[in-house]
């Protein structure tokens, strides 16, 4: 069991996604700096001092906090920007990848004999 739970984590699609897991944590805690300590006070200071709070998660009508519910929407859509940046960069690549044309293929040893022997009855 232990052997077939080695091989089952060793595989390179279980390491990609807990590689990617990891960097998907960092980019989030990344994005979510972005937006509170920098979009956030930019963008939506004047509606801010026009409300008398100094942090959007304080934002708050009756109780419902709708600041954090408008701070987790730009902080989607700054997610979903970066990733549909990053997509678009792969199809990119991939498309140049795919159009550049390949070399051809080594002749086989069956091809090289023939050759030497259609060189040889040329010569005859």
């Amino acid at each position: 069991m232990i052997k077939e739970f080695k091989a089952f984590i060793m595989r390179g699609n279980v390491l990609d996604l807990a590689v990617a897991v990891i960097i998907g944590a960092a980019f989030s805690a990344i994005v979510g700096s972005l937006v509170a300590d920098i979009l956030t006070p930019l963008i939506l200071k004047p509606v801010m001092d026009t409300l008398g709070v100094n942090r959007l998660d304080e934002v708050a009508w009756n109780g419902v906090l709708y600041g954090k519910f408008i701070a987790t929407v730009i902080n989607f859509l700054v997610v979903a920007m970066c990733i549909f940046m990053i997509v678009k960069g792969a199809q990119k690549m991939e498309k140049k990848k795919e159009e550049a044309p390949s070399a051809p293929p080594a002749p086989s040893k069956e091809e090289v004999l023939l050759a030497e022997i259609r060189d040889l009855l040329k010569n005859k």
